[in-house]
């Protein structure tokens, strides 16, 4: 079977239906992934560049983003490196309200087992177990404050 990468602008294409020449290409596409005659293989940047358009430019709520991508995600013949990764984040991204690109972090975070993160955003102070720093506090903390 045939595997590619797939682009944002053909899953955005389909997903949005427009322009109606683009969508009908992407289409097909998805009903020869649908038919087993392709597997598509997605990158986590595909998918944060997604939720981005979708979000900024299509201004479609996380939930209806979230949901839509987690579809997409879990689809037979869709690959992606870190798949329980992205669906993680996807979640988090719905149910933290936070940026795509931050629940990613996150939920790379936990994995390693790292609950610090040295950021401006406050976005992190809404994650159980995440403690967000200032950079400009690292000279006064003491090592064991990184412990976990």
């Amino acid at each position: 079977m045939r595997r590619a990468y797939i682009d944002t602008n053909v899953i955005l294409r389909f997903l949005v239906n427009d322009p109606p020449d683009m969508a009908a290409e992407a289409a097909q596409l998805f009903q020869a992934l649908e038919d087993g005659k392709v597997i598509l293989v997605v990158d986590d940047i595909v998918i944060a560049e997604a939720v981005w358009v979708l979000q900024s430019y299509y201004h479609h709520q996380a939930a209806d983003i979230a949901t839509t991508l987690r579809d997409f995600l879990l689809q037979d013949g869709i690959e992606a490196e870190e798949k329980a990764t992205l669906l993680q984040a996807l979640t988090l991204y719905e149910t933290r309200n936070i940026d795509f690109a931050d629940a990613l972090v996150v939920v790379r975070m936990q994995k390693r087992e790292i609950a610090h993160v040295f950021s401006f955003d406050t976005h992190f102070d809404r994650v159980p177990g995440i403690h967000r720093l200032l950079p400009a506090n690292f000279s006064s903390l003491e090592s064991e404050q990184f412990e976990q």
